[in-house]
């Protein structure tokens, strides 16, 4: 049986592929830009990572958070920092951003059982 991650990472590199696959240009620099706007910087790739998060909390969208909290887990964020990550993105958002912190907050449990 697979995992949650392995779901989720599996079904997004196959379409991620499809989409590649079209040779849009302008997709291609999107996704490009996307992936460097993370790398190390002023602002460490933990930080910059947790601030994704925030924002996808924010807008709302399953996916991105999903996405975000592999990269902070592999980043090794503590469970504590996590929660105020939920924190801040709750004070932005608003009480809509309930159901992405729960589903958000299963996710991160599943990825944390499956790492012992």
């Amino acid at each position: 049986m697979k995992t949650a991650r392995e779901e989720f990472n599996e079904y997004r590199s196959r379409m991620n592929q499809v989409i590649l696959e079209k040779n849009n240009l302008t997709l291609k620099r999107l996704w490009n830009l996307d992936m460097n706007t993370y790398q190390e910087g002023s602002l460490s790739t933990k930080t910059k990572e947790m601030l994704g998060l925030v924002a996808s909390m924010v807008l709302r969208c399953d996916d991105c958070i999903k996405y975000h909290l592999e990269k902070c887990f592999d980043l090794k964020i503590t469970t504590e920092e996590l929660y105020e990550v939920f924190a801040v993105a709750n004070i932005v958002g608003g009480t809509i951003v309930i159901p992405h912190t729960r589903r958000a907050a299963e996710y991160w449990e599943a990825l944390s059982n499956n790492s012992n």
